[in-house]
């Protein structure tokens, strides 16, 4: 019988709430990223690269465009008669049916799916990370270790490390506690979400605890059962950049850093390349009037005015005597004449009237969203309409084809937001 010595189990279902307005209709994993990416390619080529080839991809929320730009796989070399790249949502049987609930739960119910390639590890990955990682190298050392479970593990400082699951281990970096979100850590060791299973002992441990648990995860159910069970679980120290941009300062400054002078984490690297899925388009233009200062440049994207410190997506296009700075501006945006554009991000298929002055004012914190709008980032939704000469302030939230009488005086003051209808955030 053919089997796989390892396969990916590739979790990306999440909502992503905490990036507001960018998750409307779209899961997180699919979000633009570095001007020509998704979240979910460093995770896919992360694979390819460490020579995986069979990944199953657990989607489940807005899973639409997710589901379009995997395709099967091509980009990836992933389109392979046995193994490649599967999407795997949540199905009916004819006896059972439901949402994924929780990590754990999601690949519980593709044991099917593991148990067909009958591999000897199972690797369990995050579609919403963005990072390199060789996972060639992480099974190389839980192989070494005689492992049932390996967890990649990134030092953090001591004083942010109330935010993550934390590993205690011995001098062995065998974990001998599990700490989710302790007061006072113990380590820095924090988890990062990447684990690598014997699939004898995942399959066991999940087939005992799915049923006790409700929301079934691998850091607050699996791993807690397995140390109470003795199983040797080890950490494996992780080195290189690794950022999770779950929150809205978190991807902006991640898309920020990509243009420093020389990027911690870098896009062009030929021999660990991320792919994607390319779109056809024309050449960029620069008009002769034009000014770009450190940004990325998406393909067929034109420009007429000035732009500083800027991730711009592909086939936008930046009107005359616009401004723009320090932003994120995805793909298919339209940005018209005369426009002032600060510390702002701006999603896929947008259209910006003339003369709009955004990120202006107080950095007040949002009125009705305080935990998502606090940074003074301002995001304007996708397929958002902004009409002429409007002013918008700090930390504001727009959504929808807005005419210029939902504004009061042409103005949108620093906190307030304007979503056209309700959606969830």
């Amino acid at each position: 019988m053919r089997k796989k010595e390892i396969i990916a189990m590739l979790l990306a279902g999440g909502q992503g709430s905490r990036l507001g307005i960018l998750t409307k209709h779209l899961a997180k994993p699919a979000i633009a990223f570095g001007g020509k990416y998704k979240i979910i390619d460093f995770p896919l080529s992360n694979c390819i690269n460490s020579g995986i080839d069979t990944v199953g991809v657990l989607t489940q929320y807005q899973p639409l465009r997710l589901n379009s730009h995997i395709g099967i796989g091509i980009p990836w070399d992933l389109d392979k008669t046995f193994g490649g790249v599967t999407i795997l949502p949540p199905y009916l049987t004819s006896k059972t049916g439901e949402w994924y609930s929780g990590t754990a739960n999601a690949v519980y119910q593709n044991i099917g799916f593991i148990d067909y390639y009958s591999p000897e590890y199972v690797l369990i990955l995050s579609g919403d990370h963005i990072y390199k990682m060789d996972y060639e190298m992480m099974l190389s050392a839980h192989k070494n270790k005689n492992a049932d479970v390996s967890i990649a593990v990134l030092e953090v400082p001591y004083d942010e490390a109330h935010r993550f699951g934390i590993m205690n281990t011995n001098e062995e970096d065998r974990i001998i506690e599990f700490e989710e979100k302790p007061e006072k850590p113990k380590s820095n060791l924090a988890s990062m979400g990447i684990y690598i299973f014997n699939w004898k002992s995942l399959k066991e441990a999940l087939l005992k605890v799915n049923g006790v648990q409700q929301k079934l995860d691998f850091g607050k159910h699996v791993i807690p059962y397995m140390l109470e069970n003795e199983k040797d679980i080890y950490a494996y120290k992780f080195k290189g950049f690794w950022k999770d941009v779950g929150t809205l300062q978190a991807y902006w400054e991640a898309n920020m850093e990509l243009i420093d002078l020389v990027p911690e984490f870098n896009l062009y690297e030929a021999f660990w390349k991320i792919y994607t899925k390319n779109e056809m388009q024309p050449p960029g233009y620069t008009s002769p009037n034009a000014y770009i200062e450190r940004c990325i440049i998406g393909e067929g994207t034109e420009i007429y005015g000035q732009v500083y410190n800027s991730v711009i997506g592909s086939n936008v296009c930046i009107g005359e005597n616009t401004v723009i700075r320090d932003s994120i501006i995805m793909s298919d945006a339209t940005i018209c004449d005369g426009c002032e554009i600060n510390k702002c991000i701006i999603s896929e298929e947008s259209h910006i009237g003339n003369g709009v002055k955004m990120g202006i004012g107080d950095n007040i914190i949002s009125k009705d969203y305080p935990n998502l709008y606090n940074t003074g980032i301002t995001v304007i939704g996708e397929k958002a309409t902004i009409p002429d000469n409007i002013t918008i302030g700090k930390n504001c939230a727009l959504y929808g084809t807005l005419l210029p009488e939902y504004f009061d005086e042409g103005e949108l003051l620093s906190g307030d937001s304007l979503i056209e209808e309700e959606v969830e955030l």
